[in-house]
């Protein structure tokens, strides 16, 4: 393999060339970055974000965006914690899952039916989610889980955080949809040119509203670890999530006019998130600082998606 191979390579996966160029930044400068346990620690906190990015992955695939990502976890969080006391693990968790599809399939609609900008519908949707989160707790916290439920977001086997198997599961199932079934094939198509998609006989909208409710579910499923980990369903949970979410799909070399994106580069995009995060910390660098670096390596991955 030359030299030129190697580039077109690295071209291809920027996200995994960028999160190797951190590790090793961060391994030179703290001999305390570069352990097992750190990078669990990584992982486990990195779950959430990267679950929410993968659903964020097909909606920015097919040309869309799903900017109520944040409210629909909160919204599926206390919904959860309601059920939770008062009926079973299952029941709760189906209907907070239930939640999310419902939010999903909400966006999906209007956007297909209605003909409305992704971006406008979701704001919207973004704000009701919120009004009814807060609505329904009174702005108050829900507390207090069975022990059993708290494994989700606490536990591990064979050593591995559960957070950190969900994520993986949950990626290995989107790597399948978005390789191998009609409905990746059909997301890359609508988001590369939906016209030509429709006289193809895509049924176009059908599919926007199935991929809005995949994005609402995996919101669903962020909210359902966050609440085990923290033991405590907040209204206020999800805030800045979908900015984190866009942020890891860009990253990973999605563009945002659709048609163009993988799952790996979004797992790596979530992994650079919460490795700078993480590296930052350990080197005490303010919060000040923090958000202002994460800013500049998104605009430079953006801007080396446009030169390719």
């Amino acid at each position: 393999m030359n030299w030129r191979t190697i580039l077109r390579k690295m071209r291809e996966y920027p996200a995994i060339v960028g999160f190797v160029g951190i590790v090793i930044f961060f391994a030179l400068l703290s001999d305390r970055f570069f352990t097992l346990s750190n990078f669990l620690i990584i992982l486990r906190q990195v779950s959430i974000q990267a679950i929410i990015a993968f659903g964020m992955t097909i909606v920015i695939i097919s040309g869309g965006i799903d900017l109520s990502v944040g409210s629909t976890l909160a919204l599926s969080a206390v919904i959860l914690a309601d059920f939770l006391k008062s009926g079973s693990i299952f029941t709760a968790v189906f209907m907070a899952l239930l939640v999310g599809a419902a939010m999903g399939a909400a966006n999906g609609l209007i956007i297909a039916k209605g003909k409305i900008q992704p971006f406008i519908v979701t704001l919207a949707t973004m704000a009701i989610g919120r009004s009814l989160t807060l609505v329904y707790t009174q702005g108050m916290p829900i507390t207090g889980f069975p022990q059993s439920f708290r494994f989700i977001g606490r536990g591990d086997v064979a050593g591995i955080p559960v957070p950190i198997i969900i994520m993986l599961s949950l990626f290995a199932l989107m790597w399948f949809v978005l390789n191998n079934t009609k409905l990746g094939l059909y997301s890359y198509a609508i988001g590369g040119n939906e016209i030509a998609a429709k006289l193809s006989g895509v049924k176009v909208d059908r599919y926007k509203i199935i991929i809005y409710m995949i994005s609402g579910v995996f919101s669903a499923v962020s909210g359902i670890i966050l609440t085990a980990r923290l033991n405590s369903a907040q209204p206020t949970f999800g805030y800045g999530y979908e900015l984190d979410a866009i942020a890891a799909v860009v990253l990973g070399g999605a563009s945002l006019t659709g048609g163009k994106g993988h799952i790996l580069g979004t797992l790596f995009g979530a992994l650079i998130m919460g490795t700078l995060n993480n590296g930052l910390n350990i080197l005490n660098v303010s919060p000040f600082y923090q958000q202002a670096v994460k800013g500049i390596i998104i605009l430079i991955a953006v801007l080396l998606e446009r030169e390719n």
